[in-house]
């Protein structure tokens, strides 16, 4: 059982007061939207809880069993999408999956590459070069790199930016997939999207 637990979070960047004294408990099998309107902080909570950005006040800890988690373990454990993550877009879709394999201290067979592009529809793109792939063909290519690994802790930041809607049931798909193993937080404005998840953190208020 992995568990993500907050307590009294607080941002501030100089006099301006981002977010404060969150609480909260997530544990596999859970999940939350973080909510509010432009501004409010949200990516800079999701930014504060991967240790991005560190907290004002407050602490994050990333528990399996009730056992404090390490920074490699965390790593290992952790995966990340959002529109502002980037690629590299002198390497091609395999090339860019074989490098964040390596960096997460692991590797990935061909057939596995092969099922991760079909997976999120880019089967027969793999050795393109980023640099020609439209954004939305960019933001798939992002879920391909989180399911590398069987995530503990998926953090999704403006999920279905810049996809169709075949894109957003393929993210449906993919969150439907990972629920009932992970926790999961996503951070959204769009009403649409708040359905993803079970509870519902609102900040700006």
């Amino acid at each position: 059982m992995n568990k993500l637990v907050v307590s009294g979070l607080s941002k501030h960047f100089g006099s301006r007061k981002v977010f404060s004294a969150l609480d909260f408990e997530l544990s596999s099998g859970e999940s939350m939207a973080v909510t509010g309107p432009n501004g409010s902080g949200k990516s800079t909570l999701l930014m504060t809880l991967l240790a991005l950005y560190r907290p004002t006040r407050g602490s994050v800890a990333y528990l399996e069993d009730d056992r404090p988690l390490d920074d490699d373990d965390i790593r290992t454990r952790v995966s990340f999408v959002s529109p502002y993550l980037n690629l590299y877009d002198h390497l091609s879709a395999e090339e860019n999956l074989k490098f964040f394999a390596t960096v997460a201290g692991g590797n990935v067979p061909g057939k596995d590459i092969d099922r991760l592009l079909a997976r999120v529809g880019l089967e027969g793109r793999g050795c393109d070069l980023v640099a020609g792939y439209s954004s939305g063909m960019k933001q798939r290519l992002k879920y391909a790199v989180a399911l590398l690994k069987k995530p503990a802790y998926l953090f999704l930041d403006e999920p279905t930016s810049n996809l169709d809607e075949a894109g957003k049931r393929l993210v449906t798909g993919i969150i439907e997939e990972c629920r009932s193993e992970s926790v999961i937080v996503i951070a959204t404005n769009e009403q649409e999207e708040y359905t993803l998840a079970a509870k519902q953190c609102r900040l700006g208020q």
